[in-house]
């Protein structure tokens, strides 16, 4: 009986040893994670995701949630009967769109997930880039055809003050951060892109990784060609493959080469579909998704 036992705690003993040197390079590092995708619809995704993260912060990291909320925000439209519009790829949100975007990210999808967080413990805390100037933005003016176009309350990150986010951290907490931010010049409340907002924020923390949650399996190599993912690349390499993107990918991938152009040690791309995918990438020799690293120094290259 006992030996049994033994033998079936095995498999168990040595997961938990393989992730040992990875859990001696992360421990006391931040990692910002951009909540989204399937991730945030489907309750057993949900429910895994809020594990991982706590799971995280149990093992010594310090995580960071930013979050949008796309298909929350287009049914709260559809249901207070505005229509949504989009140009160049971002929705036109005016002044009566951006109270219903507002409310769905502070008031909805935030709420959810601190909810979650808190399953386990007093842990999340959530704010939106409006409160204590985390973040601070301009209008974003989108060019069509050469020609910039007003898009209503759609932000530009202009500026991040990491002060109430670090005192969180420093508190033990895990901060839920909506991707709200307040205007530098006109009073007004913008909807800043979830993706930006992560990545300006994990560069502005000096953040170890930024992870970006998806529902592909990460950068395909030739899509729709092939299925192979790219499993890791440099700065440049991804900067020369930004223009062949699909729309959807490229505010995830230059938000990853902003990151890593800031600082951070690491950026990926996972798939959100996949239960536990965050504590499979940083705690696994495998890893899955893309993972985008900075240049190496001249003289290092192979």
């Amino acid at each position: 009986m006992t030996t049994t036992r033994k033998h079936t705690a095995l498999p168990k003993a040595q997961t938990l040893i393989e992730a040992l040197p990875w859990l001696t390079r992360h421990h006391g590092k931040i990692v910002v994670i951009k909540f989204g995708g399937n991730a945030m619809v489907d309750e057993e995704l949900k429910a895994a995701f809020a594990q991982d993260v706590v799971f995280l912060r149990h093992a010594g990291l310090r995580p960071v949630v930013v979050h949008g909320g796309g298909p929350q925000i287009s049914a709260a439209l559809d249901r207070h009967g505005i229509v949504s519009e989009f140009k160049a790829g971002l929705r036109v949100t005016t002044a009566d769109a951006m109270d219903v975007v507002r409310m769905v990210l502070a008031g909805q999808v935030q709420r959810e997930l601190v909810g979650l967080l808190n399953q386990h413990g007093p842990l999340a805390v959530g704010l939106t880039g409006e409160d204590a100037h985390t973040i601070t933005a301009t209008k974003h003016l989108p060019r069509i055809d050469g020609e910039p176009v007003d898009i209503g309350r759609v932000g530009e990150i202009t500026a991040i003050d990491t002060g109430a986010i670090e005192a969180l951290l420093a508190d033990g907490r895990i901060p839920v951060v909506s991707s709200i931010a307040r205007s530098q010049d006109d009073g007004h409340v913008y909807n800043v892109n979830a993706d930006t907002a992560a990545a300006a924020l994990a560069a502005a923390l000096g953040a170890e990784t930024l992870m970006v949650l998806t529902d592909v399996e990460g950068l395909y190599e030739d899509w729709p060609h092939s299925d192979e993912v790219i499993s890791r690349l440099t700065a440049t390499q991804l900067e020369k493959l930004l223009p062949e993107l699909s729309s959807g990918m490229v505010p995830k991938m230059q938000g990853c080469l902003h990151a890593v152009r800031g600082g951070v040690h690491t950026a990926r791309v996972i798939d959100g579909r996949v239960q536990h995918s965050i504590l499979l990438e940083i705690f696994t020799d495998e890893g899955i998704g893309t993972m985008v690293v900075p240049d190496e120094p001249e003289g290092d290259a192979q």
